[in-house]
């Protein structure tokens, strides 16, 4: 495995430009299923997940291909059923190939996923969903089948804004017969996104971004398109935090700052100045951070997916910060890592108690998951000394490259592959 090695202290100054969403990109390709020949989709992140992605597709049969980060997936062939469970351990998202796979062919045998250890995320809102557009389930030996001999409109209620159950319901409803209602629906840029492709291919659909999406089922013939992913607001947001612990002066082309309201709120109140306009986000820092509380919730909230960054930089700030989870029940794991560098922060149930100390200091620690990864890196910035991180595979999920842009800005970060003799 490799490793990263950050050596704290030195402020941030530059440009970064962030990538398309992955959050979006991974289900965007998923959803080139719906329609035969070639979809072209740009600003895709060259990222673990999204290769992934790649594999999970050409095990389907379609033919994928890498041009920089643009990403042509081509279905001529693509008559597979089945994603096998060594690729779907390696990322969750994968299951989203699901409501795709349903709409095509009726028949899907998908292995139950993997991914982050952040907390209970059953895909049981996605089944009730499925469920009630006439699709059956059986389990056998780890692997999901489901059969539809044909989809039909429904409405859906959610009892939580689940993302990956909105996109799903959403990729199956647009070839169903029929109309459609998901209430309680997720209402993410990356929904959004993902609505705005299906209806370039052929789907109508009203309402994405809202909580009540309406899908009028048209029973399949899409077409292949070409598509643009959205910016990256959660690698804008870990950007932006990253001059908020180290300092500094960067400007994050394409970040787009109505996908990140709450955050940016948050950042400013803690004593960031930022700056929104046409090239992207400005953000400049001269001091310590001060406290701020905050609570994550689904979209517009504070991103769950941001939480870590954020208190790695309210392990610095002046004061102290309450945070509270909401979305995933255990995303605090990653605070024992946090601590091992000096930080003060206490958790309970779902809230933690950030106790702001004026300097961290360096210390080997691991990076859990893609956004607690990026937490370590954030907090060895601010750190005295040079800042070991291992398992740095959950990085490369999410974020393409962190470590080559960062030291683009000046910091100090270089990654190294791991003894063959260290312990696993």
């Amino acid at each position: 495995m490799d490793r990263l090695l950050v050596t704290g202290g030195t402020p941030l100054e530059g440009s970064v430009r962030v990538g398309g969403a992955k959050n979006s990109a991974l289900k965007l390709m998923a959803a080139a299923l719906l329609a035969e020949g070639e979809t072209v989709i740009e600003n895709v992140p060259r990222i673990a997940d999204c290769l992934t992605m790649g594999d999970v597709l050409a095990h389907l049969g379609a033919r994928v291909r890498w041009e920089g980060s643009t990403v042509t997936v081509d279905t001529s062939g693509a008559a597979g059923v089945e994603t096998p469970y060594e690729l779907v351990r390696r990322m969750r998202a994968s299951i989203v190939v699901l409501g795709p796979l349903l709409a095509r062919h009726g028949r899907a045998r998908v292995a139950m996923p993997g991914g982050c250890n952040i907390g209970s995320r059953q895909i049981d809102l996605h089944l009730k969903g499925f469920e009630r557009m006439g699709a059956e389930f059986t389990y056998d030996h780890g692997y999901l089948e489901a059969t539809a001999s044909s989809l039909h409109g429904a409405v859906i209620w959610l009892d939580f804004p689940s993302v990956g159950a909105t996109e799903n319901v959403l990729m199956a409803a647009v070839a169903a017969s029929g109309t459609t209602v998901i209430e309680n629906a997720a209402r993410e840029p990356e929904i959004q996104d993902l609505a705005g492709m299906l209806v370039e291919m052929g789907a109508k659909i009203e309402g994405a971004g809202t909580t009540t999406v309406e899908i009028e089922g048209t029973g399949g013939g899409f077409e292949p398109v070409r598509h643009r992913v959205v910016p990256d607001r959660i690698e804008s947001g870990t950007f932006a935090m990253a001059v908020c612990v180290a300092g500094g002066n960067v400007m994050i082309e394409g970040a787009r700052s109505d996908h990140l309201e709450m955050v940016l709120d948050k950042l400013s109140d803690a004593g960031a100045d930022i700056q929104p306009g046409d090239r992207g986000l400005s953000v400049k820092m001269a001091d310590r951070p001060v406290s701020v509380d905050f609570v994550t919730l689904p979209y517009p909230g504070f991103p769950t997916d941001l939480q870590p960054q954020m208190m790695a930089v309210l392990s610095t700030a002046r004061g102290t910060s309450i945070a509270t989870e909401n979305v995933f029940e255990s995303r605090f794991m990653f605070v024992d890592e946090l601590n091992r560098m000096g930080a003060d922060i206490r958790t309970e149930g779902h809230h933690a108690v950030i106790r702001g100390v004026e300097r961290l200091s360096a210390a080997p620690v691991r990076a859990l998951d893609i956004r607690a990864g990026a937490a370590m890196v954030i907090a060895a910035l601010a750190a005295d000394g040079t800042t070991e991180i291992s398992d740095v595979h959950f990085i490369d999920r999410g974020y393409e490259d962190l470590e080559g842009r960062l030291s683009a800005l000046g910091a100090e970060v270089r990654r190294e592959a791991a003894s063959p003799d260290a312990p696993a």
